[in-house]
């Protein structure tokens, strides 16, 4: 019997995913041409012609120009059309909300930074993102309406159950109960929001040290202590989002940290967090630190104490990746990921040697061995994930030609 319309197998569902499974391509490889195309999709090419024919018709794909300096004929190239689509991510902190937008090739086209207030009101809030998200879309030359999907990156989540940010009670405003809906009246395109290190994740997994895994943690260290779980390739949030956020986490080494929330601190954080850096390099007779906010100083530290091979600085790092080794272990024993990416500068800044130290004390803490590597994206990573999960759902929605 035959299938109705828009029913799997039938010619228009097949078309459909014949041209995703083409402007896939293009966003991976860049300009191809249609025997390529064919090639790497197995079409005919009668069937590819027809294909970059109706995506062009379309305005999803654009000719850019010919093949020059091989044998034969010049062939046309195509490219995915850029202005097809534009997502936006915001990486909001305690000291600034950063927006960015970017066209549907990933390619960030605006950004915008807005400081943030003293103390915040629910409407100061949604000023802020409205104020930052309008920056970025003026810098890119846009409207707002050309804007799909918006992804906020936060400390915290937000609790699926109540709509309540939890896990931050340093971001003052954004405790509000009418939050949400403030925000979704304010704003005309669909809204997600997602845990900063979380979005990293995204960003390591689409982009970085974690392409091709499916079970991986991240641990991040900058301005706090936390991360990302990803289990069979999806994100772990828990029951009320707070799956990650290990900063709470008690550890051998540094004392219980009772009523946690309150404190917006637990063990893992005093013990190996940012902010214990400068005081641990004190306590070794390190001179010379690094004047400004912890976290910056924190990687400065880890910096030059990489690029050292002996002394007080050398006796920091070591003793700061056994710190890190400690909360790893029960992170590790508890998911046994296939692999531990470290990110947030306060990590990255250690590169190779610090990774080696973390590696050697895990392997004796821990009975399961995860490879560990250091992050690869490392320029604004939490907005670069918040865009790349933008990007997922409009291009979800922008490619599907079966509409």
């Amino acid at each position: 019997m035959a299938g109705t319309a828009g029913t799997p197998g039938t010619p228009r569902v097949l078309r459909a995913m014949n041209d995703r499974a083409a402007l896939d391509l293009l966003l991976a490889h860049g300009p191809l041409s249609r025997t390529r195309i064919g090639k790497l999709t197995g079409l005919s090419k009668p069937t590819a012609s027809q294909l970059l024919a109706r995506l062009e018709a379309a305005g999803l794909v654009l000719a850019t120009g010919t093949t020059e300096g091989r044998p034969g004929p010049n062939a046309q190239l195509y490219e995915v059309n850029p202005a097809a689509g534009h997502a936006a991510g915001l990486d909001v902190t305690p000291e600034r909300v950063l927006a960015a937008v970017a066209d549907i090739t990933g390619r960030t086209v605006g950004t915008y930074e807005v400081p943030a207030p003293g103390r915040k009101s629910a409407g100061d809030v949604v000023r802020q993102v409205t104020g930052a998200l309008d920056g970025a879309v003026k810098a890119a030359g846009l409207a707002r309406d050309d804007v799909r999907r918006l992804v906020v990156a936060t400390p915290g989540a937000f609790d699926p159950t109540t709509g309540r940010l939890r896990y931050a009670s340093h971001l003052p405003g954004w405790h509000s109960p009418t939050l949400l809906d403030d925000l979704a009246a304010a704003l005309p395109m669909p809204v997600e929001y997602e845990n900063d290190v979380n979005l990293v994740a995204v960003a390591e997994q689409r982009l970085g040290a974690a392409r091709g895994h499916e079970d991986f943690v991240l641990l991040w260290n900058e301005g706090g202590l936390g991360a990302a779980l990803v289990l069979g390739g999806r994100l772990h949030r828990g029951w009320t989002g707070g799956a990650g956020e290990v900063g709470f986490l008690p550890v051998p080494g540094a004392p219980l940290v009772r009523q946690v929330t309150r404190a917006n601190s637990g063990g893992y954080q005093e013990l190996a967090g940012s902010q214990a850096l400068p005081k641990l390099a004190r306590e070794l007779g390190v001179t010379g630190i690094p004047a400004g906010p912890y976290a910056e100083t924190a990687a400065a530290l880890v910096a030059q104490a990489a690029a050292e091979e002996d002394g007080p600085l050398r006796e920091l790092l070591g003793t700061y990746a056994t710190r890190l080794a400690t909360g790893l272990a029960s992170l590790v024993s508890v998911l046994d990921p296939e692999l531990v990416v470290l990110s947030g500068a306060s990590l990255t800044a250690g590169g190779e040697v610090l990774r080696a130290l973390v590696q050697a004390e895990l392997e004796e803490l821990a009975a399961s061995r995860p490879k560990l590597v250091v992050g690869e994206v490392i320029e604004r990573p939490v907005l670069r994930g918040a865009l790349e999960s933008a990007l997922a759902a409009t291009r979800d929605e922008v490619f599907d030609t079966s509409r």
